[in-house]
């Protein structure tokens, strides 16, 4: 217990006159701070990258090539009286080439296509991901809260059974109750003791996971208010959350790629066109000889019997397609069920609230009347006990169902697609998923304005 207690001192060592943290504060903290954010903003702008890796392929390819040489050698023939006579020489050249593709039946154009598809998709599970940190935030937000009250409730507890223990001591020495009323007190100050060092080691835990969601220790968290405007309805709820969950979205884009990717396939089977050209400059630089040329003309390329490989991949396409609509009818189901079941917690809670604020009212009624009996010799010291208990499981309940009404409200959030820094309107600078690709869309470069200009961002990004 003392271990126990000693981790909690240690995790908490935010000064009580620091400025208190709010659950919204909590969750701006963990959208900063987030790692798991980080990687995925950088595989999105990865994504970004094959769209202009996709627009490269209309444009034309030009490159260079150099050769410098020394031959040398001896020979002997004819000429020479059979004679071995040595010979050396040497020569340069240089070429430059330009191919550019002209017409492959729309391959190159589909392939951008499904690159820029891809990147909508990415950026919806981005959203995806950022819905689960904050969501994540929370609940660990609402865990510490919630299992600091109950260490307070249990160290309350066992300073009031440790002085119901002393007056049923002191009751027993002037005989106005038993051995076994004493026993009964020491046993439930020992259970009480034991209910507050598995208190302490919750509270632990919940401070490490805060630790872990939100990217620093749990200073001194202030009691958060109520979510407005959640839907009353199941089926508003659902409608809502079938128009804008990022999960959903990203099902959406990840069915266009597959049509698109059936038309890939198609066109895979068309001809390719391209225009080639090319000059060429060589000398020999122990004498005058030197030539000069050019070339420019048109290839063209179509495959006639690959093996059954292209049919086979324009079948294989067409599964794939047929597996992500099917994919709509999964998500759109687990959508519908995660709403549904948020929104029945959601109101459980709320009923259980009511309740539980009733029980607590009438517990401390009667706790109060049998300690007031107790004292007059009408009620037994297991009688206090029983009524201290039965208040202290009231408070308990109040205490889990006011977070139950939290967690479920911001789970209903996520589920329904508003759970993001920007709706909840976070204090903190909202990352633009566009501003990246905006920079590489049209395949910069890295020799021109754009290209350097992308450089420099990259290596603020490296530093940071």
């Amino acid at each position: 217990m003392a271990r126990q207690a000693a981790l909690v001192m240690a995790l908490a060592v935010a000064p009580l006159a620091a400025k208190a943290e709010t659950l919204a504060d909590a969750m701006a903290a963990a959208y900063e701070h987030s790692g798991l954010l980080d990687q995925n903003r950088a595989l999105l702008r990865a994504a970004d990258e094959n769209v202009a890796q996709a627009l490269s392929a209309l444009r034309p390819i030009v490159s260079w090539s150099a050769n410098l040489a020394r031959d040398f050698g001896v020979a002997a023939n004819a000429a020479s009286g059979f004679a071995l006579v040595g010979s050396a020489s040497t020569s340069a050249s240089i070429n430059l080439s330009a191919q550019m593709l002209i017409y492959d039946g729309g391959q190159s154009a589909i392939g951008v296509e499904i690159a820029k598809e891809s990147v909508l998709a990415t950026r919806e599970g981005l959203t995806a991901l950022e819905q689960q940190v904050l969501l994540r935030a929370a609940r660990a937000f609402l865990a510490v809260r919630q299992t600091s009250e109950v260490v307070a409730l249990r160290q309350s507890n066992t300073r009031v059974i440790t002085q119901e223990l002393r007056a049923a001591k002191d009751r027993f020495e002037v005989g106005e109750v038993t051995r076994t009323d004493v026993s009964l007190a020491e046993a439930r100050l020992a259970a009480a003791n034991a209910n507050l060092a598995a208190a302490q080691g919750d509270l632990a835990q919940a401070q490490l996971e805060y630790l872990a969601a939100v990217g620093h220790k749990p200073g001194r968290l202030t009691a958060s208010g109520g979510l407005r405007g959640l839907p009353r309805s199941l089926d508003a709820a659902s409608q809502t959350a079938l128009r804008q969950h990022p999960a959903m979205n990203q099902a959406r884009r990840e069915a266009t790629v597959s049509d698109l990717r059936v038309r890939l396939a198609d066109a895979a089977l068309n001809p390719t066109v391209s225009i080639t050209g090319g000059l060429s400059l060589s000398e020999n630089l122990g004498n005058s000889a030197r030539s000069r040329g050019g070339s420019i003309g048109l290839t063209g390329q179509q495959t006639i019997y690959a093996g059954g490989r292209l049919s086979s991949l324009q079948r294989q396409a067409m599964q794939n397609r047929d597996a992500s609509r099917a994919n709509l009818h999964v998500v759109s189901h687990q959508i519908r069920q995660d709403v549904g079941n948020a929104l029945a917690i959601l109101q459980v809670a709320q009923a259980s609230i009511q309740a539980s604020q009733q029980q607590v009212n009438a517990a401390q009624v009667a706790f109060r009347g049998v300690r007031e009996e107790a004292t007059l010799g009408a009620r037994t010291t297991l009688d206090v006990l029983n009524a201290e208990q039965e208040l202290l499981d009231a408070r308990a309940s109040l205490i889990a169902a006011q977070v139950d009404e939290l967690a479920a409200g911001y789970t209903l959030l996520a589920a329904m697609g508003e759970l993001t820094a920007q709706k909840l309107r976070l204090k903190v600078r909202i990352y633009d998923p566009a501003g990246y690709y905006n920079m590489v869309k049209d395949a910069p470069a890295g020799m021109s304005a754009q290209g350097k200009k992308l450089d420099r961002v990259l290596r603020r990004v490296e530093n940071k």
